[in-house]
């Protein structure tokens, strides 16, 4: 059984992965709803949360619905990430994630997410001054290293739990990869087959079929596995890799009447948390996400797009279920 501090996510969790611009409270709600056991906010910059900058605020943003919820931060300052901890403690997450491994580059040349990666001492006292600071539980999310030639993950992933960490995930690439090439999850396994680790590994990159979720827990004996891209547009991504793991079976299609379902239940969740106007055009990625791979469904994808009230919005929604269902 997986644990965080005293929080129990069950046997091999699912864990949707922090994604800018797309784990919003909405999609983080359907995720949960479709399996997701642990969820994670977009990652918040220390900074812009210091300075109230209003679309860091928004992102603390989390329901009780959505519990386990991890509010993800990411910074290379300690004093600003340890004032951040103060003021992410008051929406009352279960615990504070760390990102230490985007690879953005705006954020990497400020030392931060993967660019921390070629400062491990910084990395380790980050951590240990941020467990101290909190009685929430503190993870971390990371690559593999900087590049190929300084991967050091099983030593930086003991250091880390040495000084507090409570779980780690590890995406099977490194910061100059990016995301080409194929996750590598062996080096993660190393980490969880290191006789002194005792914290939950999470593998992360590539999980995007069942079958892959299986070889990562059965070959690789990791303790969980977090999703990103899989699930944009895919919410049931969870619900599919749960049926498989007790089935071996993979479930019936998404049905265009689902999908349907699901866009406008996004689109009412996302209004109601951010208003209509909002609502609608910052969520397009996703309602039109839920129609890939129809063939011929390019006028109504554009239709979509240019639709900026509910009405007209539901209206094509309807016009999409007669036409393909």
């Amino acid at each position: 059984m997986a644990k965080i501090g005293n929080i129990d996510l069950g046997k091999f969790p699912l864990l949707l992965a922090p994604m800018e611009d797309v784990s919003d409270p909405p999609f983080r709600a359907l995720c949960k709803e479709q399996g997701a056991d642990v969820v994670y906010t977009e990652f918040i910059s220390s900074e812009g949360l210091i300075r109230d900058a209003a679309k860091s605020v928004m992102k603390l943003d989390i329901y009780d619905k959505e519990r386990p919820v991890g509010i993800q931060i990411f910074g290379a300052n300690l004093d600003s990430m340890l004032r951040t901890v103060e003021i992410v403690e008051k929406s009352n997450p279960d615990f504070i994630d760390i990102n230490y491994g985007c690879p953005v580059k705006k954020v990497v040349s400020k030392g931060a997410g993967a660019g921390i990666l070629k400062d491990i001492p910084l990395m380790v006292k980050l951590t240990e001054q941020m467990v101290k600071h909190t009685k929430l539980p503190i993870t971390v999310k990371t690559r593999l290293g900087w590049d190929f030639n300084s991967i050091q993950i099983v030593e930086v992933a003991e250091r880390l739990q040495d000084v507090g960490a409570k779980a780690i995930a590890i995406h099977g690439r490194t910061r100059s990869q990016m995301y080409k090439g194929e996750a590598d999850w062996k080096p993660i396994a190393n980490v969880k087959n290191n006789q002194r680790m005792y914290i939950p590994v999470f593998g992360n990159g590539d999980v995007d079929t069942p079958e892959k979720a299986v070889i990562m827990r059965d070959k690789y004996g990791l303790d969980g596995a977090m999703i990103g891209r899989a699930a944009i547009g895919n919410p049931w991504f969870f619900k599919e890799v749960k049926h498989f793991f007790k089935t071996g079976e993979h479930l019936s299609k998404i049905t265009i009447k689902e999908r349907v379902a699901t866009a406008k239940r996004h689109v009412e969740l996302a209004i109601s948390w951010k208003g209509e106007r909002l609502g609608i055009v910052e969520t397009r990625r996703h309602y039109t996400n839920y129609f890939k791979g129809i063939p011929h469904f390019k006028q109504y994808r554009l239709k979509m797009v240019t639709a900026d009230d509910t009405a007209t919005l539901f209206s094509i929604f309807e016009e999409v279920l007669q036409k393909f269902s």
